[in-house]
């Protein structure tokens, strides 16, 4: 299906969580990829909540964009789908997280240790709001033995193990080859703080909401956006509605009425088997755009039309 077109901030130096087994913390690192043909293609790799469901994975969004292949979130499965959709895990470098619940972070140990494991000699890049730091830590010192076991063999390279991790705020926490990553706080309830994105690449643009009730931060940060994709929560028994942590189709589709981007595209779906069809109901109550209901291995490729791809094996 094809749509067709109708805040800078200084970025610290990264921390360096160095592996020589003995894990020891050292500061500044630079790494340097080389820049390829502009594009901005996203997948979808987990549309879904902290419920186990196998149609729907725990959230994770992979942007491409030009040499990049960045990661929001790594929930359950991630490295599963990144297998599915043929693009090597080592290759998902580096990581945003939005917050720090547990269905957006549980993926992180897979992703980091089978991507070193396959292949990976660059470290692993993480970005994150307040606690990433301690967590990737404390995951250093938790596979410690695994680490230490590998590395005996010599075949592995030690670079590609270590951790480049950052606490970081709101305003541009990435800047390389033309891609531009900027982390804005979005209304998660009692989580503070928790972070969407906007991603710019080439004059195209994509923003990904991250768990949020409605946002006027998000709005702001929205304009002009290409690509919209924002977390829905079916009415019913819970947390959920108006004020709370999560957005009704009727609130979303008031968000995308202001922001008007070229797709709005839900993700983060609750709960998962929320029909489609009452998603998109609800949405036409106050938004009458461009409107797709995401799925797991679903591809959108964002230039002069944006095309939205459904996964066949």
């Amino acid at each position: 299906m094809n749509y067709k077109p109708a805040l800078m901030g200084r970025s610290r130096r990264c921390t360096l969580l160095s592996l020589t087994l003995g894990l020891l913390l050292l500061s500044g690192y630079t790494l340097v990829t080389p820049a390829q043909a502009q594009s901005l293609k996203v997948y979808l790799l987990g549309t879904g909540n902290p419920q186990p469901r196998i149609d729907r994975f725990g959230a994770s969004i992979l942007v491409e964009a030009g040499g990049e292949k960045m990661l929001f979130d790594s929930g359950r499965g991630a490295t599963i789908r990144l297998a599915q959709m043929g693009i090597p895990v080592g290759d998902a470098n580096p990581l945003f997280l939005t917050h720090m619940h547990s269905d957006h972070v549980v993926g992180i140990p897979d992703l980091w240790l089978t991507g070193w494991m396959r292949g990976r000699e660059i470290p692993f890049q993480v970005f994150g709001p307040r606690g990433t730091e301690e967590m990737m830590l404390h995951l250093d010192q938790a596979y410690k033995a695994d680490i230490r076991i590998r590395l005996s063999g010599g075949t592995r390279s030690l670079e590609g193990v270590v951790i480049l991790v950052r606490d970081i705020e709101e305003g541009v926490v990435y800047e390389h080859g033309g891609v531009k990553v900027t982390a804005f706080e979005v209304e998660h309830g009692r989580t503070k703080p928790a972070f969407g994105y906007r991603v710019d690449y080439g004059g195209r643009s994509v923003v990904l909401s991250g768990d949020t009730g409605p946002s006027e931060n998000l709005i702001r940060f929205s304009q002009g956006v290409d690509l919209l994709i924002h977390e829905v929560r079916l009415a019913g028994p819970g947390p959920g509605g108006r004020g709370m942590s999560h957005t009704t189709p009727e609130e979303a589709g008031e968000i995308f009425t202001r922001v008007k981007p070229r797709l709005a595209l839900y993700s983060h779906i609750i709960p998962p088997d929320a029909p489609a069809k009452d998603l998109i109901a609800g949405t036409r109550k106050t938004y009458n755009g461009p409107l797709e209901v995401g799925e797991d291995l679903m591809t959108i490729e964002v230039g002069d039309e944006i095309q939205v791809r459904r996964f066949t094996q």
